[in-house]
């Protein structure tokens, strides 16, 4: 199923990576954000909005690793961010779609305004499409609901297709095979 996703994924402009476990994926989180710049100026900060992956990392010892690195999100913040970092809860094989309840502002922030959106998802959680997704969520319990489907694009412009516009000009999803007792 991983392999299915990653191609309908790639398609619409995805980068998809996958790890073993919760330290490889870590490892390349730090690895990316020193890459892209991450640094505690405006336009070059990193928000990570919490999640269960984040259970028992030392969230203040990455923030010294990498100045920049913020746990605590608000609009400005994420106004001001490069990256956002954000765990979603399935991904759908027929479009290469990620899935998340974003009812809690954070989510919604970190995933729709810096440039760059890395997703985090366990691998577990591929389902084969929406209809898979209606049967483990129900819209009804929901507040905001979101399918991220690739980077922010747009082609209303004259008919000229436009990366980022509406949101991320990037979208990187991160796959863990064990996520080490998150969702």
């Amino acid at each position: 199923m991983f392999e299915k996703f990653k191609i309908r994924a790639e398609a619409v402009g995805s980068e998809v990576h996958r790890f073993k476990n919760r330290t490889e994926a870590l490892d390349f989180i730090t690895r990316f954000l020193k890459k892209e710049g991450v640094s505690d100026a405006p336009k070059s900060y990193a928000l990570w909005a919490d999640s269960p992956f984040l259970n028992g990392v030392d969230r203040k010892s990455m923030e010294a690793d990498i100045p920049g690195l913020k746990f605590d999100i608000t609009r400005q913040l994420a106004a001001d961010s490069h990256v956002g970092i954000s765990e979603m809860s399935y991904a759908l094989t027929d479009t290469g779609s990620l899935v998340a309840d974003q009812s809690a502002i954070e989510d919604r922030l970190v995933s729709t305004l810096p440039v760059i959106h890395v997703a985090i998802i366990s691998t577990d959680n591929i389902l084969d499409g929406k209809a898979a997704v209606f049967k483990k969520i129900n819209p009804g319990n929901s507040g905001f609901i979101a399918f991220i489907t690739g980077p922010s694009r747009t082609a209303d412009i004259e008919r000229v297709l436009t990366i980022g516009v509406h949101g991320p000009k990037r979208l990187v999803i991160i796959f863990v095979d064990d996520m080490g007792g998150s969702k």
